[in-house]
């Protein structure tokens, strides 16, 4: 009989020690919780998918087959290593706005409010968002890239080169990503998608993906190599294959570390604004 009771019992759960939400381990922890839950949730959607993959890799094929020889011709450099670095870009841009619709979605149907309620650390939410946007970029930059291998693109300068120019659409796509998240908590979803594709067409439209600068009016000259799509474009270009490096790779720096410290203190106050009036 003793047996009997001895084998019911349940086995004592285990005790898990107190931990301060705001602790430096707890927001690690929860940071990482909910990249798994938005990587898993854009996993899910078809829309997200073709925004991510399908459509830059045809974005790519369609400009080397339209412009590819053309560019070559009137540049004397192979097109690829323009258009593959602009194409990275583009797709970073792209998907920090449907990361941002997904964002407004959340505080519309009351999750960012209800994540706010419980013990989570409460910049885990916007820490979390940026490092799955980051995991997205870079996922997108590596399929960008097998496709422009099979339209001619190289690494001329090594591993090291390799890493660093893969890096450039990350931190590119975060910087952009803090952006959109700040206009994101003080617009409407398609006030927010005008306003990112009215940039995104002005900036890929004039930049050095497609031509050299000097093609552009002279007036225009300036404004078109010192944009930031431009900088990070040669940037890669010289990471890639041949050109400057040091002088577009720091202006790229200045440009998307800029872009974080003027945009992380609005998109701090945003989304805490937004969790508090969800649902």
């Amino acid at each position: 009989m003793e047996s009997a009771q001895t084998s019911g019992e349940q086995a004592p759960l285990p005790i898990v020690p107190p931990q301060s939400e705001r602790a430096f381990g707890a927001w690690v922890q929860h940071s990482l919780i909910q990249c798994k839950r938005l990587l898993l949730v854009w996993l899910r959607d078809p829309a997200t998918t073709i925004q991510t993959l399908i459509y830059p890799a045809l974005t790519l094929l369609m400009l080397r087959v339209v412009l590819g020889d053309s560019i070559t011709a009137a540049t004397g450099m192979p097109s690829e290593y323009g258009t593959v670095p602009m194409i990275t870009l583009v797709a970073a841009m792209s998907g920090a706005v449907v990361s941002a619709l997904g964002f407004k979605n959340e505080q519309y149907t009351g999750l960012l409010g209800r994540l706010w309620t419980m013990p989570v650390h409460r910049a885990a939410g916007l820490t979390g968002r940026l490092l799955a946007e980051a995991i997205r970029v870079l996922i997108t930059t590596l399929f960008v890239i097998v496709v422009g291998f099979c339209i001619g693109f190289r690494f001329w300068n090594g591993p090291l080169a390799a890493l660093a120019m893969i890096a450039i659409p990350v931190l590119f796509g975060v910087a952009f990503a803090v952006l959109v998240t700040a206009l994101a908590t003080v617009s409407g979803g398609v006030m927010l998608v005008n306003i990112v594709a009215i940039v995104n067409t002005l900036l890929m439209f004039f930049n050095s993906g497609f031509v050299p600068t000097t093609v552009y009016p002279t007036w225009m000259q300036s404004t078109v190599a010192n944009q930031p799509m431009s900088t990070a474009i040669d940037a890669m270009r010289g990471l890639a294959w041949d050109g400057a490096v040091t002088v577009p790779l720091l202006k790229t720096l200045a440009w998307t570390l800029g872009a974080i410290v003027v945009f992380a203190y609005p998109a701090i106050r945003g989304y805490r604004r937004a969790a508090e009036s969800s649902g």
